[in-house]
């Protein structure tokens, strides 16, 4: 993956599929991945302690997986909340599309896999999970995290993922500084050297 990330819009090299069988849901499925994203090979280690230390998701409403990559939480969220709308939310239009054909190959039809800039301006989240692109930078991690966790639904809550030695400590800090007063931010879970942050709007 040389010149390119898993960030990156439109990966540049050749597109090759790979077969994986994972757990979701309590369940063993077999999904499509492909080079050019965010660990094609498995679920990654914070996105397992994530799906691991987070409460069964509200049964409808609409839920986010922002930088969903090829989808382990937004599809694991559509399994659990059949009645609920996931937004699969990321920047890389391969992820996007293998969310789209993992979505299909397990019948879901309440995942829209999209771009932040498709999602409406007037919906907002009953809850939100993200193992969220560290690797971006500080500054476009706040902007995204400053953009979207205002759209919590009152009551609701965000869960995100962090691995302790890449900061989950100063982004707990800076989360708390950052937000309005009706938002709780606390530490949910330590495992593996990940962080689970609760973010509670209350």
């Amino acid at each position: 993956m040389a010149n390119e990330h898993y960030f990156s819009e439109i990966p540049e090299s050749e597109l090759k599929f790979r077969n994986i069988r994972v757990p979701l849901a309590g369940q063993v499925y077999d999904l499509v991945t492909s080079n050019g994203i965010f660990s094609p090979e498995r679920i990654d280690a914070g996105t397992q302690v994530l799906l691991a230390h987070t409460p069964p998701a509200p049964p409808g409403g609409d839920l986010l997986d922002l930088g969903c990559g090829w989808g382990p939480i937004a599809l694991t969220l559509a399994l659990e909340s059949p009645h609920a709308t996931v937004w699969a939310v990321d920047v890389n239009e391969r992820a996007l599309e293998l969310v789209r054909r993992n979505a299909q190959s397990l019948g879901l039809t309440n995942i829209n896999a999209c771009k932040p800039s498709d999602v409406p301006v007037d919906v907002a989240f009953m809850s939100i999970r993200s193992n969220p692109p560290i690797r971006v930078g500080k500054d476009e991690l706040h902007n995204m995290l400053q953009h979207w966790l205002p759209r919590l639904e009152s009551g609701s809550d965000a869960w995100l993922v962090v691995q302790r030695n890449l900061g989950s400590d100063s982004l707990h800090h800076w989360l708390d500084g950052v937000l309005a007063s009706d938002y709780v931010v606390s530490r949910a879970a330590t495992n593996k050297g990940y962080r689970v942050l609760r973010v509670r709007r209350h």
